[in-house]
């Protein structure tokens, strides 16, 4: 195969009239080189989501992939607001890539993984114990799709879930960048969702060969503008005052501009149970704890109302959740 491979190379290039183009579509024939698909088609996509799921009976098994914007205290949260049990794999700003290849190193895999909760990725999957399947990509989200074959991990990943599961639910968690991203936080949260994580991700994700299925989403960068805009268009909610409040600590005590704290962690955690159980959150319990055990810093009763009322509204009118959509005003 590789001599035949030479051989069309040689031919190809040695060719005015074909040119480079040609040369791959050859070798991609040869099963040589990956060939990404295009996005697949908006209407297609917009059929894939005009059923939305059925809510699930109850509690049910979560496995969660990724990095530390999901981290240890958010899959806890969630666990505490919905009675499941739930296991990770987790590592520091790990693509898809490095968690799918035996071979790819898993930048902090010994430090993030140490709990009970930690289960092999292939392990979990392939046993098919999992109702609900949740993964994100690295952040940077553009580097992973030019540089980490984003979008084929992507669909790697929920046709092994789906191949050792036909029931198990996949969820795409849609995360968020620096806040000092040159190019503007709430920029880019507003442009990403099309253009990184729905089209270069998700749409061609489901348009590999094998069958279209729909990959869902858990809009966590969404739900954050919302928030943020809404407490800083009133000035301030609760503990609250801007979207730094809602961010981290280094332990010089400067601004983590990519992780969240127990507040931002306990918005998203409600993000993904209303988006797991087609359940509004609102009236849930907000004084939770991380997942040492310790207390998180309670959001207190006005900011938690605020971030339920919220969180429902987002996922209600994002057809993309699987959750059903609330009628249009005026529709």
């Amino acid at each position: 195969m590789r001599r035949i491979a030479t051989s069309l190379a040689a031919r190809l290039r040695r060719s005015r009239v074909l040119g480079s183009g040609l040369l791959l579509m050859t070798l991609a024939a040869c099963g040589l080189v990956r060939c990404t698909p295009s996005p697949l088609g908006l209407a297609e996509t917009e059929a894939l989501y005009s059923d939305p799921l059925d809510p699930p009976a109850g509690p049910m098994p979560v496995y969660y992939l990724g990095h530390s914007l999901i981290g240890r205290d958010i899959p806890a949260m969630v666990a505490q607001l919905a009675g499941h049990d739930y296991a990770v794999q987790l590592g520091w700003g790990t693509p898809l890539k490095s968690h799918w290849e035996p071979d790819e190193p898993i930048n902090g895999f010994e430090q993030e993984n140490a709990h009970p909760h930690y289960r092999d990725a292939r392990e979990a999957l392939e046993s098919g114990e999992y109702g609900a399947f949740v993964l994100t990509e690295m952040v940077e989200i553009e580097a992973a799709i030019d540089y980490f074959d984003a979008p084929y991990y992507l669909h790697q990943w929920a046709r092994l879930a789906r191949d050792s599961s036909a029931d198990t639910r996949i969820y795409l968690y849609e995360t968020w960048h620096r806040l000092d991203d040159p190019q503007g936080w709430m920029t880019r949260l507003d442009a990403d969702t099309e253009r990184y994580w729905e089209k270069a991700m998700l749409r061609t994700a489901m348009n590999y060969r094998d069958g279209v299925q729909p990959i869902h989403v858990i809009p966590g960068g969404q739900v954050l503008a919302r928030v943020v805009q809404d407490i800083e268009a009133q000035g301030g909610v609760g503990p609250v005052t801007s979207r730094e409040d809602l961010f981290a600590r280094t332990e010089d005590g400067g601004l983590d501009t990519i992780h969240l704290n127990d507040l931002g962690s306990y918005l998203i955690a409600l993000t993904h149970y209303a988006v797991l159980y087609h359940r509004s959150p609102e009236g849930l319990a907000f004084d939770l704890r991380r997942a040492d055990g310790a207390p998180a810093v309670s959001p207190g009763p006005e900011l938690a109302a605020l971030m339920q009322r919220i969180v429902w509204d987002v996922v209600t009118t994002y057809p993309k959740t699987g959750v059903a959509q609330r009628p249009k005003v005026g529709g």
